[in-house]
C-alpha cells in the first residue's frame, strides 16, 4: 500500500472506526487494551436466513526491529457472556503483517482461519473465503492512501 505504518497503525487502533473498512462488519468496540494485548468484540452482518456472528479477540501486537508490526489473532469466546441473537465465532487464528518497503510503503499481509460456528451454507462459507479479506484490504487500502 502507498501508505506509512503510522497511518495504517492507526486504522487499526480505532476499533470502532476500523468496522468501516472490515468486511460485513457491524459493530465493533474495544473492551481492554493492556500492554501490547487487546480484546475486541464485534459483530458482523449475514444474509438472511443465516444468524448473525459475533466474536470477541485477543489481539497480541509485536513491533519489530525493522519498523514492522505484526498482530496476531485468536478467538476468545468466552471472554463474554454470548448475546442473544447472535452466534459466536469460537475459532479465529490469523494475524495483520505490516512491514515498511520504503518511503511511503508498507506490504500487508493478512490471514485468517475462522470456523463460523452454526450452520452455514456452503455458497456464503466460500464466497466469505474470497470476499472478507479481499474487500477488508482493499477498504483499508482506499482509507490509508487517502491520508
Amino acid at each position: 500500500m502507498k501508505t506509512d505504518i503510522a497511518t495504517l497503525r492507526r486504522l487499526q487502533e480505532d476499533v470502532v472506526g476500523s468496522c468501516a473498512w472490515i468486511h460485513e462488519c457491524r459493530e465493533q468496540r474495544l473492551l481492554k487494551s493492556e500492554g501490547a494485548q487487546s480484546w475486541t468484540y464485534a459483530r458482523f452482518n449475514t444474509p438472511w436466513p443465516v444468524t448473525p456472528r459475533d466474536s470477541v479477540l485477543h489481539v497480541t501486537s509485536q513491533l519489530g526491529a525493522d519498523g514492522s508490526v505484526t498482530r496476531l489473532l485468536e478467538a476468545a469466546p468466552d471472554y463474554l457472556p454470548k448475546s442473544k441473537g447472535f452466534v459466536r465465532v469460537n475459532r479465529v487464528d490469523g494475524l495483520w503483517k505490516l512491514v515498511p518497503k520504503g518511503v511511503g510503503e508498507v506490504e500487508v499481509t493478512y490471514q485468517a482461519h475462522t470456523e463460523p460456528g452454526g450452520s452455514v451454507p456452503s455458497w456464503l462459507a466460500n464466497s466469505f473465503v474470497v470476499d472478507a479479506p479481499f474487500n477488508t484490504l482493499k477498504a483499508m487500502r482506499e482509507r490509508a492512501e487517502k491520508h
